[in-house]
């Protein structure tokens, strides 16, 4: 209950730690030790500077679910996030700390149905999470009132500037009370943000929490490409690959903790599975044989792995992609901690690279591709560790009550068919090859270059050093990589390296001329 006392401290009130204690809040972070007091005991404006990876979201989750007034009627709250996949873990996060609280969060995005967007506003909405170009949306078709809101929420303020949405958040403010108050997060504190606070904030407090390292250098970190239908036989392979494996698997849904925890056991391993859907007893008894290492994988989801606290694992792996950096950073600092090694696996799908690229520029961690280990590498380690056990237990004079039966089974015939014999009987299956299903070899071309389009050209000021300069400034790219500019009357051609391309294009997906991003993929002639 120490970790309960400390956010009593901060002035959290009994029903929201009952839900962080639920969720298996340890004790509060930096940022949250110092944000959620400022917000709960002052009206000032706050622009924080923080990492992702931090707590940022129950920094101002939880002091906005207590100050909330439901009384008031409309939309209290509106929050803006830079991708889709942000704002549903905002929403998410929330909805999970509001503990009894009646509260109506709904989040908005593009990509998901309007249709469904206008009846969740319809129906009414305390708090609203959304992408800057969808909440515009609403906003012009006034579907979305936010002329009442009490808070103003900017969260990763610098990634959505990266993404060109600096214009769209402006406009947005336009529609906000002279009265609301705002909180802006961000990892960096470009100028561009710094000019933000000061139009449109009133005297607001600058709260910075020292930068840290996010992933620690115990941490081997490492990235197999495999297509979606051979995880499950990659996950074997290393699992067989390290015999002192004692890891948590990740999975997306509690759908998929089931499936893989229920394979596995069916393949003969000891693991189980942990998501949101078990008992308070279920959980704490399925706990209770992991850390006593009466099973040695646990098949989780992120929510469910709240709590976990164990120095020695030695693996943490992404059975499913994480959904953005701070989840990334999240599961794997759950290994290579107190002074021991440890390996992060991230299973990446072709589709999905962009995506890794993306986690690992927030993170700002280099994880590293490696081969998945074939069969006969798999079948040579495991007669290693036998050999090694035996040593083992012959030097550690383990064996003298079977000296005799020993003797008894060489009078039988040959000592090396005996043990030839033995070693079939208890090893059969483990060495051999049969046991294991093939592998399909994926790779994405990273050496490679694309040629992107550009909805910029001469009728928009553009010549080809100012195009260099727009992507790279937007981009963060080394403006030396974009080759072959060609510009025309309104558009323009780049070339670039394979990588660079993914992450341009992710950058530029919300950043749109109309129905089009500003950036794409140019059509093959």
């Amino acid at each position: 209950m120490q970790s309960m006392k400390e956010f009593e401290k901060l002035g959290v009130s009994k029903s929201i730690l009952e839900a962080l204690k639920k969720k298996g809040f340890e004790e509060p972070t930096d940022i949250q030790k110092l944000v959620i007091p400022k917000i709960l005991n002052s009206d000032k404006d706050i622009v924080a500077q923080a990492q992702t990876g931090t707590g940022k979201t129950a920094a101002f989750g939880i002091p906005l679910i207590e100050m909330i007034d439901r009384k008031k009627s409309g939309v209290k709250c509106l929050i803006l996030t830079p991708t889709r996949e942000l704002a549903n873990q905002v929403a998410e996060e929330i909805n999970s700390l509001k503990g009894r609280r009646k509260l109506k969060i709904v989040p908005v995005y593009g990509g998901q149905s309007m249709e469904l967007q206008l009846k969740r506003l319809k129906e009414g909405a305390d708090i609203v999470v959304g992408t800057p170009g969808r909440i515009l949306d609403h906003l012009k078709r006034k579907s979305l009132d936010i002329s009442k809101i009490d808070f103003f929420i900017l969260d990763e303020a610098d990634e959505m500037l990266n993404m060109g949405f600096i214009d769209d958040i402006k406009t947005i403010f336009r529609y906000t009370p002279e009265n609301r108050r705002v909180l802006l997060f961000s990892a960096t504190m470009p100028r561009e943000i710094l000019n933000l606070a000061k139009t449109f904030m009133k005297d607001y407090e600058l709260i910075k929490v020292d930068a840290k390292q996010l992933t620690t250098s115990l941490t081997e970190q490492i990235y197999f490409e495999v297509r979606e239908e051979d995880k499950f036989e990659a996950l074997c392979r290393i699992r067989d690959m390290y015999p002192e494996f004692y890891g948590l698997i990740f999975c997306r849904t509690k759908v998929d903790v089931d499936t893989v925890a229920n394979k596995l056991i069916d393949r003969g391993y000891n693991a189980e599975g942990l998501h949101g859907d078990l008992s308070q007893y279920q959980r704490e008894r399925i706990l209770h044989k992991f850390k006593t290492k009466r099973i040695n994988m646990l098949v989780a989801t992120d929510v469910a792995a709240r709590g976990i606290d164990i120095d020695n694992l030695t693996h943490v792996i992404n059975y499913s992609l994480p959904q953005n950096p701070e989840s990334y950073v999240h599961r794997i600092g759950r290994t290579g901690r107190a002074g021991k090694k440890g390996i992060a696996i991230t299973f990446v799908t072709p589709s999905e690279y962009r995506n890794l690229l993306y986690i690992m520029r927030i993170s700002n961690t280099e994880i590293k591709k490696e081969k998945l280990p074939d069969v006969e590498e798999i079948i040579e380690n495991k007669k290693k560790h036998i050999i090694d056990d035996l040593k083992a237990v012959v030097e550690n004079k383990e064996h003298k009550d079977y000296l005799d039966f020993a003797k008894e089974l060489l009078s039988v015939g040959n000592p090396e068919d005996i043990v030839a014999a033995m070693l079939r009987y208890r090893f059969a299956d483990d060495l051999s090859s049969e046991s294991y299903s093939d592998i399909e070899e994926v790779t994405v071309n990273r050496k490679g270059k694309s040629r992107l389009f550009v909805a910029k050209g001469r009728m928009d000021g553009m010549n080809e050093t100012d195009i260099k300069k727009f992507i790279a400034d937007k981009c963060k790219v080394d403006p030396k990589k974009i080759k072959d500019v060609r510009v025309f009357e309104k558009f323009s051609f780049i070339t670039v390296p394979f990588e660079e391309a993914e992450y341009i294009l992710s950058v530029f997906k919300k950043n749109k001329r109309g129905r089009k991003p500003l950036v794409e993929m140019a059509k093959a002639k």
